[in-house]
């Protein structure tokens, strides 16, 4: 019987949903007796085994990474790190950094598994997206693998749904959904099926207090985090999307208020334009709709939109509660009534949970399936 092989697990990003990762993997590695954790990273620090021979402490690792001495590799210096082993290695990159997102391709063609929620690898430059498409397994059959399921929805299996819809032969026509847990806790207190809900300046800051929205409400109020999604999305259905300033996302910060220099100053000031909102409101109830804020990619038309939309009552996307997402996927099999996933799609702990399943895959893969599928 052939000798399994042995798998090193590297971390970039310890804090957030990196935290949640490690605390997630101390249940997960141990049924793995081939695998260990060899490498975590802060911005400003790493820890790193003396030896492949060695791992890292699952349950003291937050304690020795404050401790270690020495700094943050660069993407360069770990792929040179990585070839001095013949271990597998599976790469979990935690951040939104840009610039190792940049390097994915080098780190696929020299077959390291990467496995990350970072949406920048994916929405930002076309050039990019398709660098780390051809360098990953498998359109490079000697590259590494690519799991990126938390880079939309979270924990939500919105990234695999879509992949076995296309490579099953089904044809996607439209998607469209609520991707955004800050736009949908806002909306559904806002404009709720029942009542009246609340002034808009006041939904806004409830959901700030509750950890819902950025230190500064704009960075989630300006539509950009659901347009990067869209064109993750976009882009895996064929599309060729350059970035998210090439379709349309409205914008829900007051052009008056784009200039404010803090979150604090921007919050002061919000409430004077409270009215705008009550007007879109309004003008939704008076046909007995609600308005959402939703994503919408139109294969046929080549057409992508973000922004507010206003739905029936009955519609899958006005029921939802609190902070939840709903994707829909309308294709040629499932005809008029959509592929729905529903459920929460923000968190460190379900991010989390998405990038711990895609490494739970990673580990099958490395073990010699690959030559299999």
């Amino acid at each position: 019987m052939a000798q399994e092989k042995k798998i090193s697990v590297a971390v970039i990003g310890a804090g957030g949903v990196g935290r949640c990762f490690l605390q997630q993997c101390s249940q997960i590695l141990p049924q793995y007796p081939n695998i260990s954790l060899v490498f975590i990273s802060r911005s400003n620090r790493s820890l790193r085994v003396p030896t492949w021979n060695h791992e890292l402490s699952l349950e003291t690792w937050e304690k020795d990474l404050v401790a270690s001495g020495d700094p943050a590799l660069s993407p360069k210096e770990l792929l040179d790190w990585f070839g001095t082993t013949e271990n597998e290695i599976i790469l979990v990159d935690n951040t939104s950094s840009q610039d190792i997102a940049g390097f994915y391709p080098n780190f696929l063609k020299d077959k390291i598994t990467v496995v990350t929620p970072n949406k920048k690898a994916f929405s930002s430059d076309l050039d990019l997206w398709k660098r780390i498409v051809d360098n990953a397994y498998p359109n490079n059959p000697d590259g590494g693998f690519l799991y990126h399921e938390a880079s939309v929805g979270a924990g939500l299996p919105i990234i695999s749904t879509l992949k076995d819809l296309l490579e099953t032969g089904d044809e996607v026509q439209k998607i469209e959904g609520v991707f955004s847990g800050t736009m949908s806790f806002l909306f559904n207190n806002f404009a709720p099926l029942e009542g009246e809900g609340g002034k808009w300046s006041d939904e806004v800051s409830k959901a700030k207090d509750a950890g819902y929205t950025e230190p500064d409400p704009r960075d989630d109020l300006n539509g950009v985090d659901v347009a990067r999604k869209l064109v993750i999305l976009a882009r895996m259905v064929g599309l060729q999307i350059e970035c998210t300033s090439a379709f349309p996302v409205q914008s829900l910060i007051p052009t008056e208020l784009e200039s404010c220099t803090s979150g604090d100053e921007f919050m002061e000031k919000l409430p004077a334009f409270d009215d705008e909102m009550e007007k879109v409101k309004a003008k939704a109830e008076e046909k007995g709709k609600v308005v959402r804020f939703v994503g919408s990619i139109d294969v046929g038309r080549k057409a992508v939109e973000v922004g507010l939309k206003e739905f029936d009552k009955g519609h899958a996307i006005a029921g939802l509660k609190g902070s939840d997402n709903i994707i829909s996927f309308y294709t040629k099999r499932y005809g008029s009534n959509p592929l729905i996933v529903q459920g929460a799609g923000a968190g460190g702990e379900v991010t989390a949970m998405g990038v711990s399943a895609d490494m739970i895959k990673a580990i099958k893969d490395c073990h010699g399936w690959k030559k299999v599928r």
